[in-house]
């Protein structure tokens, strides 16, 4: 592949109302990817301008779920090699050089691979050294697919294939502020409560007891959200409570429902 030649990779986001970074994602996007998708499901902003502005091909969908969103960008795209984007996440130079020399050969050796995502508080430098997830964001959609479900948009590697890891980050902008992260929190919880199949109630009850406090040490001291001062002791109490509303409400449903059944 020729130096300033992009590899055969398209990217694509799912976004609605997200003019805030919508331009600077598809930028970063355009460092590596061939071509970058944004599917739009009604943004009453800029999102769809900003985006086509940027240099996006923008198609507009009405939100399908989110792993049935993801199917539908998938299908949009020009080449099976996918990035998976949100539209609060940036490529770095670094990451961006490092998927065009998996390139360098002709296809690159795994059909699937891992790369870090490193959370940018609202103020202050990303969290590049602790409190990393770890994310199939580069694939071969011939060989894996986005799952077709309402709720989860993560797709689970088949038996028997191979990932490959990339070692720099990718910038996930997560929330501009504590009151955006609480609204995404609480809408996640409410998704993933009435989408995914609910737990035994006795399991549900334990978890709403005693889960806040568990899920909180595992984002604080196992991720290491501690060297992240007041931010990431912030954000480790709200991510767990996040997970935690997820079983309050899910237990919620299951009362509800028992009660209908009478």
């Amino acid at each position: 592949m020729a130096r300033d030649a992009k590899p055969p990779v398209s990217a694509y986001i799912r976004a609605r109302n997200e003019a805030r970074m919508i331009a600077d994602v598809a930028r970063a996007a355009l460092q590596v990817a061939d071509e970058v998708v944004v599917v739009d499901s009604g943004s009453t902003d800029d999102t769809a301008r900003l985006a086509a502005e940027a240099g996006a091909r923008v198609v507009r969908q009405d939100w399908l779920g989110n792993g049935h969103q993801k199917r539908f960008a998938e299908e949009q795209c020009r080449h099976d090699w996918l990035l998976d984007l949100d539209a609060d996440e940036i490529v770095t130079p670094e990451l961006a050089a490092e998927i065009r020399a998996l390139f360098d050969g002709g296809e690159p050796p795994r059909p699937v691979y891992r790369t870090p995502m490193a959370i940018a508080p609202p103020v202050g430098e990303p969290w590049t050294r602790f409190g990393l997830a770890k994310r199939c964001k580069l694939y071969d959609r011939r060989v894996v697919r986005a799952p077709a479900h309402a709720a989860w948009d993560q797709f689970a590697v088949p038996a028997g294939v191979k990932t490959g890891r990339l070692k720099n980050p990718i910038i996930h902008h997560a929330f501009a502020d504590t009151a955006h992260l609480v609204d995404k929190l609480n809408r996640n919880s409410s998704t993933r409560a009435r989408e995914l199949a609910p737990k035994p109630m006795p399991v549900l009850a334990l978890r709403v007891f005693f889960g806040l406090p568990f899920y909180f040490a595992r984002r604080y001291l196992l991720d290491g959200l501690f060297r992240g001062g007041v931010y990431g002791f912030s954000f480790a109490l709200l991510s767990a409570w996040g997970r935690w509303l997820r079983d309050v409400k899910m237990f919620e449903r299951r009362k509800k429902e028992a009660e209908r059944r009478k």
